[in-house]
């Protein structure tokens, strides 16, 4: 069940990076989207709870 977790985590913090390469929030106004750290701490998060429901 660690190696989900982990692996979730992982998954979704790179996946939160890629949002914020991509689609992001140029103009500053969205708290979450427009600090790189916060989407990849909210996308590592996500990652980390759907990877849980896995074992």
């Amino acid at each position: 069940m660690i190696w989900s977790q982990l692996i979730g985590t992982v998954i979704g913090g790179f996946a939160g990076y890629l949002y914020y390469k991509k689609i992001g929030c140029p103009s500053g106004a969205c708290p979450i989207t427009s600090n790189r750290y916060l989407t990849i701490l909210y996308g590592a998060a996500m990652g980390l709870m759907i990877g849980g429901y896995w074992r």
